[in-house]
């Protein structure tokens, strides 16, 4: 029985004839373009005008849930296998709402101007998401437990804070956006930037970084149990970046920036490095060995009181070891990762720009 063709940007891709299939040559780059990842947001303006990306537009809408959210880790660019459950797990973990945001403000600059809609009512989402204090939840409706926490783990914040604060300036692709939503954009962009400076822990007078995670009276908060309450060497990276990207920042801002990098760099990991190895039951794992030419590295997680590295599993015991946590969580999780490194790389260059900043 022959099929229809499936067709992807004007280009026939396959034919299906019984039970085989046949893949036109050129249609696999034309796949990839169309793949749901942060990859799809990162090309030219002339894709998204195509009917290949009107087609994922379509999917993405019908993904959206009723409150203005998208669920995270799934594929958008497919059609849901059924409606929409109210039950959806709106979240900004893991780029749940921003990337399809993202995407959307990509096909509607190319010309497509019937998912604006869409796009407004993920933006009004992440308006009202927001708490009072400026901080952003993972999930939102509200669900309970850690996930109610004001959320900078895997960056979901910082992502929200940098989407809302391209639409507030007005900047391709968000031009569409109108005065009002930028205006209120912005102002959710201020009160987050009071947050992430309340938020910022002090060793003595000291300001050093941040949790990955804060609780309704804004102290470092447990997520899962092998993320406890600490100091973050991967969380803070993305704040710090945030904070440098500001152009005419303020002295709170900039003191907050020079407070985390000199903590990165004191905190920094030298003479080491995490080796992936098979054990002997032919398991995946992971380990540090030394190695006095390796980049430095970073744990992810510090101890707030002495600055230990910390090594957490799922029982949620306390290890200065990385060996001593089970091999699934240490084959499983990054607890060690080169985050500062460009961070700390483009830092003098910052300097130097904010103190000629100054200096005017």
């Amino acid at each position: 029985m022959r099929v229809a063709p499936l067709t992807l940007g004007g280009l026939v891709c396959s034919m299906a004839l019984g039970a085989v299939a046949f893949v036109s040559p050129g249609c696999a780059s034309a796949q990839e373009a169309a793949r749901w990842s942060e990859a799809i947001v990162e090309q030219d303006d002339a894709v998204f005008a195509s009917a290949q990306m009107r087609a994922v537009a379509d999917n993405v809408v019908l993904h959206q849930s009723a409150a203005g959210g998208w669920p995270k880790n799934t594929n958008l660019a497919d059609p849901p296998a059924g409606p929409a459950s109210p039950n959806v797990a709106n979240t900004i973990d893991n780029n749940g709402t921003t990337l399809p945001m993202e995407f959307l403000a990509r096909v509607i600059s190319a010309g497509s101007a019937q998912y604006r809609p869409s796009f407004e009512r993920g933006l009004d989402y992440l308006l009202a998401a927001q708490y009072a204090n400026g901080g952003w939840p993972q999930f939102y409706p509200l669900r309970g437990g850690y996930y109610d926490h004001v959320t900078f783990n895997d960056n979901a914040m910082i992502h929200v804070m940098t989407l809302l604060r391209d639409i507030s300036g007005g900047e391709a692709p968000y031009g569409f956006v109108d005065a009002d939503r930028r205006r209120r954009a912005g102002e959710a962009v201020e009160r987050g930037l009071a947050l992430i400076l309340r938020t910022q822990i002090r060793q003595g007078d000291a300001l050093t970084a941040w949790c990955a995670q804060y609780d309704g009276s804004l102290h470092p908060a447990w997520a899962r149990a092998y993320e406890p309450p600490s100091l973050s060497g991967a969380e803070s990276v993305g704040i710090v970046r945030f904070l440098m990207a500001i152009d005419h920042p303020s002295p709170e801002v900039i003191a907050a920036v020079e407070g985390a990098a000199t903590w990165l760099s004191v905190s920094a990991i030298e003479g080491a490095r995490v080796e992936t190895f098979t054990d002997a039951e032919g398991q995946r794992d992971r380990r540090v060995v030394d190695d006095a030419n390796a980049p430095p590295i970073w744990a992810r997680f510090y101890e707030l009181e002495t600055n230990r590295p910390l090594f957490l599993g799922r029982d949620s015991a306390f290890h200065y070891t990385f060996a001593e946590i089970e091999r699934e969580r240490r084959a499983g999780y990054n607890y060690y990762g080169d985050w500062a490194r460009t961070v700390l790389d483009r830092f003098p260059a910052w300097r130097a720009r904010v103190g000629a900043t100054q200096g005017r």
